[in-house]
């Protein structure tokens, strides 16, 4: 690594590269972003050879939906090296990025345009700056330091390392899903993800279960109600009702209050006519012991009590979105060797929940995998709004710690 503004200079430079181009999600999505990584690792991982020209690390690319393809670089563990391994299983380290942001919105100031890259009063300005092109140029920048010191090294690694980039994490994150279809991800292996997290640590989340609710009713003409059944009457029962069994739940110790949030509702085509048919968006952020098991419980409820009290309408729901809890885990040793690493670099690393999910959730939930953290640039309270923004000193602590933690992996 260079030192002092140089290390500045680098990790700012590349995080406004990235933000100049648009990979909202929906919108653009990742292809431009993901060529213009692929093309940034490619030389570093070519030149990555061993004395005797075998090959010290590799480039993947991985199709998770149409044309939105997922990039890993991984720098080999002796034994994998010059093994002729088409794709190596999970890394010891990953460093998991999505590439995808939110869409870019309005209400920017039009000195820090959306797609400006500006540097402003300290801050990087633009969309994805904080959420999570910060966090991804840290990632780049610190697996190519890890692969730097193997190549000047000459031979592979006791230990792998991998540049996870991902797509489609801002919707239902489905190239992380593919990643852990692929033996990418598993349940072995240290994983970290890149997202704000103002400073801490983050490996505990609240579930997110995700309903759509729908109530069928009968059409009848506004002054004769009594010959339908309103439907926007019966959702506004069952939505009341499932309000009310958030309201007396116990808080966990670690997450905190399980929510609800009723986050988009339609029924009816004309304020004269009895709605037959009306729907309602449900997000719920579950800590334990609440589960999806308990919130189908409680929407059948609801649904029961809507139909009594308006009779002649019909609930039926599905599951959009099921992810589990995370709880924390105190004896993390990538927790640990983080901690190592950020105190080598004059840091001091506290740790928290994460009020999203993530990448790492998912890896975590599904594989089971308790080695699974966030750490990254910037604050959650500044991401998906106009105006998004990253400390440049933010950028620079990061790609630090990472990148002293990638080396201390490799060796």
């Amino acid at each position: 690594m260079n030192g002092g503004a140089s290390v500045e200079d680098e990790v700012t430079r590349l995080a406004a590269e990235l933000v100049r181009i648009d990979s909202s999600d929906p919108g653009a999505y990742e292809g431009e972003l993901e060529h213009f990584v692929r093309a940034w690792l490619a030389p570093r991982v070519d030149a990555a050879t061993a004395t005797d020209g075998t090959p010290l690390a590799t480039l993947e690319e991985l199709e998770a939906l149409p044309g939105r393809t997922c990039l890993r670089a991984t720098i080999l563990a002796a034994g994998a090296a010059g093994a002729g391994v088409a794709s190596p299983g999970p890394a010891d380290l990953t460093l998991c990025c999505h590439m995808d942001t939110v869409q870019l919105g309005d209400g920017w100031s039009v000195d820090t345009p959306a797609l400006g890259g500006i540097v402003r009063d300290g801050e990087l300005w633009g969309r994805g700056s904080c959420d999570m092109k910060g966090g991804l140029a840290c990632a780049m920048l610190a697996f190519s330091d890890a692969l730097g010191a193997v190549r000047r090294r000459g031979c592979a690694p006791e230990r792998s390392v991998s540049l996870l980039c991902t797509v489609d994490e801002e919707d239902v994150m489905r190239g992380c899903e593919a990643a852990i279809r692929a033996g990418w991800l598993g349940r072995r292996g240290w994983v970290l993800d890149t997202e704000p997290t103002d400073s801490l640590a983050r490996d505990a989340h609240k579930g997110r279960t995700w309903f759509e609710l729908d109530m069928s009713g009968v059409t009848a003409h506004a002054s004769t109600p009594w010959k339908g059944a309103d439907a926007v009457a019966a959702l506004s029962e069952a939505i009341c009702h499932v309000r009310r069994g958030f309201q007396t739940l116990a808080p966990h110790a670690s997450l905190g209050t399980s929510t609800v949030t009723f986050g988009q509702v339609e029924g009816g085509y004309s304020p004269y006519v009895v709605p037959d048919f009306a729907r309602v968006w449900i997000d719920m952020r579950l800590a334990p012991p609440y589960d999806t098991a308990w919130a189908r419980r409680l929407v059948e409820q609801a649904i029961a009590h809507a139909e009594e009290s308006v009779p002649g309408v019909h609930g039926s729901y599905r599951v959009t979105g099921d992810r589990p809890a995370i709880e924390p885990n105190p004896d993390s040793k990538l927790l640990a060797a983080l901690r190592d690493a950020a105190r080598g670099e004059g840091y001091d690393v506290g740790t928290g929940t994460f009020t999203g999910y993530t990448d790492t959730a998912v890896v975590a939930g599904i594989c089971r995998n308790r080695e699974c953290l966030s750490y990254g640039p910037g604050s959650l309270e500044v991401a998906h709004k106009p105006n998004e923004h990253v400390p440049v000193a933010d950028l620079v602590r990061v790609r630090a710690v990472l990148s002293r933690l990638a080396c201390s992996v490799v060796g």
